[in-house]
C-alpha cells in the first residue's frame, strides 16, 4: 500500500481542506448528531433537523454519502422505504461536532453579551 502524504489543513493546497470544510458546515453538524442515535428516513431527518430545507438536506446527505459517513439503505418496497445511517466513519465525527453544538448551546449567553458589548463600542 502507498504511503500517503502528511496532510495540514493550514496548507493552502492541502486537500483535506475539503473534508474541514465539510464538517464546519452547520448542516452537515446537525445530520450528524441527529444520525447518532439510530438511523433516520429522510422524512425524520427533516422534521429533527429544523429548518433545513429538502434542497438542502438531499445534497447535504449526499455529499456525506460521497465521503463515506453516511450510508443509504434503499428497501425494495411499495412505496420505497429509504434509511440513512452514520457509518463507522461517521461515529468517529459525532463526538466532536456533538461538542461542538454543546458548547454553543453553553456559551451562547457569553457569545450575546460580547456582541452587545462589541457592537456599543462602535
Amino acid at each position: 500500500m502507498p504511503q500517503l502524504p502528511a496532510f495540514d489543513v493550514m496548507t493552502a493546497t492541502c486537500p483535506s481542506r475539503t473534508s474541514l470544510a465539510r464538517i464546519a458546515n452547520k448542516w452537515t453538524a446537525m445530520v450528524v448528531i441527529a444520525l447518532s442515535a439510530d438511523r433516520m428516513r429522510f422524512r425524520d431527518l427533516r422534521t429533527t433537523v429544523d429548518g433545513i430545507s429538502a434542497k438542502v438536506l438531499t445534497e447535504t446527505l449526499r455529499d456525506l454519502e460521497r465521503d463515506g459517513i453516511v450510508i443509504r439503505h434503499v428497501y425494495a418496497e411499495i412505496p420505497p422505504r429509504v434509511e440513512y445511517e452514520l457509518t463507522a466513519l461517521g461515529r468517529t465525527l459525532h463526538a466532536p461536532l456533538q461538542a461542538l453544538g454543546l458548547w454553543a448551546e453553553e456559551h451562547f449567553a457569553d457569545v450575546l453579551a460580547a456582541r452587545e458589548s462589541y457592537d456599543a463600542r462602535q
